[in-house]
């Protein structure tokens, strides 16, 4: 195994590069992941509307009791049945709705006649519909009871009535701030860990077959005891060795900053769908050791590929903020397809096949990109052994 030993010397020595990637990827997913979200109050409290009640049919218990359910719900205001007091009030806000109830209203609303409560409000205001809501809801009980049942007394009516409406429901909010907030930080973690994995893999393999192609290595090796498939063999699996342990080592951090979730159906997704890119980004990284001749164009491509490609694909812009053309141009990258799944698998409630499809759809994409660019690379290696 003397290639493969070759290619983990070489990358020993190339290692400070690398290892500066890794350093400010963890130092921005750790930074990140202390970041504290703002906490939003999501406790509810009721609150009251100041209101004016003002009867004209006196002596009715009726009335009475509409008056008692409002005060649950509302603050009554005293305020004289004057016209210009009552306007100023409304216009101050000292009172927002104001309700008249006309006389005679009691004996209609039981007989089943129709007669309007006067209101005034302020105009398109939300307590004009609570308070509406509020009115309705009673008068329409006393309805219900008024046409169901006949000779029902008005203290038989009332009392059914108040044991009606005191009914209540228990209502819980439960926030998932806490969620969210971890689902932003896994998903920029995972898109932000392309960039920094298609440096490391292109650092790394480029540094390895810039020296491998070197001419006068080149010969030397073709004059070895060791097969040239036996070669091949231990190159494939050194790119594929230092592929696994790249990967390895830029998700090693997220086990221990996120813990359980990486072992959730979520967390497998991510792990696989990175898993995958790794294997597009090593493919890529074939090529371009095959084409770059000398260091500097090697750093040169890891700039301007890695760079490049995550700019345009929503590594470092998410895609809901970028055009359309530049998203029609970003889907000829393995990089978008990698962060659209990350951007499925972040969002998904339900792990059902429907929705698991589209994922599985573009990390097939990504495997085709995978094939494509690995036929390519061998097509220009045998281009160039047949020139030499």
């Amino acid at each position: 195994m003397q290639v493969y030993k070759a290619f983990f010397k070489i990358i020993y020595k190339n290692l400070s590069q690398i290892i500066i990637y890794i350093v400010v990827f963890i130092s921005l997913a750790v930074a990140l992941a202390n970041t504290s979200t703002k906490a939003v109050n999501t406790n509810f409290s009721e609150t009251k509307v100041n209101i004016v009640f003002i009867n004209h049919d006196n002596n009715s218990r009726l009335v009475e009791g509409l008056k008692n359910y409002l005060s649950k719900n509302a603050n009554i205001v005293n305020i004289p049945d004057d016209t210009k007091k009552l306007q100023d009030a409304l216009f101050f806000r000292e009172v927002e709705y104001i309700v008249k109830v006309p006389k005679g209203f009691a004996n209609g609303l039981l007989s089943g006649e129709i007669l309007q409560l006067e209101k005034t409000t302020v105009p398109g205001s939300t307590s004009e519909i609570y308070l509406d809501n509020i009115i309705n809801k009673y008068l329409n009980t006393v309805k219900v009871y008024t046409s169901a049942m006949e000779n029902l007394s008005e203290e038989q009516l009332l009392s059914y009535v108040d044991n009606d409406l005191a009914q209540k429901t228990e209502v819980k909010l439960s926030s998932t701030l806490g969620e969210v907030s971890k689902n932003e930080k896994i998903t920029f973690y995972f898109n932000y860990l392309a960039y920094s994995l298609f440096s490391i893999l292109i650092l790394g393999v480029c540094s390895v077959m810039i020296v491998f192609n070197n001419t006068d290595l080149k010969k030397r090796n073709f004059c070895s005891p060791i097969k040239l498939r036996n070669m091949n063999f231990q190159m494939i699996l050194g790119n594929f060795s230092y592929a696994v342990l790249a990967w390895f080592a830029m998700i090693f951090t997220s086990f221990i900053m996120y813990g359980s979730y990486m072992f959730t159906a979520k967390g497998m997704l991510f792990l696989l769908n990175s898993f995958i890119f790794t294997l597009v980004a090593l493919s890529i990284s074939f090529l371009i050791g095959n084409i770059i001749k000398s260091k500097g164009a090697m750093s040169a491509a890891a700039n301007v590929v890695s760079l490049g490609t995550c700019f345009i694909s929503g590594v470092f812009v998410p895609q809901a903020l970028l055009g359309k053309t530049v998203l029609t141009i970003a889907s000829f990258t393995p990089n978008y397809w990698y962060v659209r799944s990350n951007n499925i698998i972040v969002n998904l409630v339900n792990f059902s096949m429907e929705n698991l499809t589209p994922i599985f759809l573009n990390m097939l994409i990504m495997l085709g990109f995978a094939t494509a660019v690995l036929s390519v690379a061998l097509v220009v290696i045998k281009q160039k052994r047949m020139s030499n």
